[in-house]
């Protein structure tokens, strides 16, 4: 198996959604002259994130709107596979903060929508995701998305874990005075698991927020592979195939007793 190449993209939001187009086809083209397989982009990377209600309602879009065909011409143009996140329309009530996964063909492979919202912004803008993330296949390599609070819930990487997911990619926009995730709980998740965790997290200002950078692939046994600081970064990073081997030859999942916790999303039965 090959290994696979990400580039975090860690950015402030732009102005425009014509504005993050253009910042991400730059961006796509620097991440693949790196080497880059993979280009994974922050949570509402295209429209912003803290714009209000009214606001995220105009830009939604159906997922094969016209920001993901924008994103699928950047991926072929490229030939990098881009993972981003935007508002999804919902015609039964408030937009869903959703996560796409475009290969660089420009087919959409993976798509999951936030199921846990995080405090009174995410639920004034937003409608919860009613499904799990479903692990896919790409380059050898099985992968989840899941969207920024929702790593902070074992049973969200631990359902993709079941499912064979050898990395999850999470668009964040965590904020500062929450590096205890990056820090404490990225590697537990990584290590509880025995896969990697790949959080592209926004930085700068926005509406009176400010996004704390930090973002982080952690290695299968929770070490810190990289670690971005606070300002725009491109953070480029190989996941070794022979290090995710090694790490599961020790790992716990074979004895977890879901016959006394309960079954979750991708047990066998």
């Amino acid at each position: 198996m090959h290994d696979l190449t990400l580039a975090l993209w860690q950015t402030g939001y732009a102005p425009t959604t014509a504005e993050a187009l253009q910042r991400l086809d730059a961006t796509a083209a620097r991440a693949r002259a790196q080497g880059a397989d993979l280009l994974i982009a922050p949570e509402m990377g295209l429209t912003g994130y803290a714009i209000g209600a009214e606001r995220v309602a105009a830009l939604a879009e159906p997922r094969d709107g016209p920001l993901a065909q924008a994103v699928a011409a950047i991926a072929q143009r490229h030939g990098i596979a881009i993972a981003y996140g935007y508002p999804e329309q919902n015609p039964a009530g408030q937009p869903f903060n959703a996560a796409q996964f475009i290969a660089p063909d420009g087919a959409r492979l993976a798509h999951y929508r936030k199921t846990h919202l995080f405090g009174d912004l995410d639920r004034a803008q937003f409608s919860a995701g009613d499904a799990a993330s479903q692990a896919f296949t790409w380059r050898g390599w099985r992968l989840g998305l899941l969207i920024c609070y929702d790593v902070e819930f074992p049973e969200a990487v631990r359902g993709l874990a079941l499912q064979g997911a050898d990395a999850v990619l999470v668009p964040t926009a965590n904020m500062v005075g929450f590096d205890e995730v990056q820090n404490v709980l990225l590697p537990a998740r990584a290590c509880e698991n025995r896969l990697y965790v790949a959080y592209a997290n926004a930085c700068g200002s926005e509406a009176g927020l400010s996004y704390g950078g930090l973002s982080t692939v952690v290695e299968p046994d929770g070490r810190h592979q990289s670690q971005a600081g606070r300002d725009d970064a491109l953070l480029v990073v190989t996941l070794r195939r022979l290090a995710l081997s090694a790490a599961r030859l020790s790992s716990p999942l074979p004895q977890r007793r879901s016959d006394l916790y309960g079954p979750l999303c991708g047990d066998q039965k």
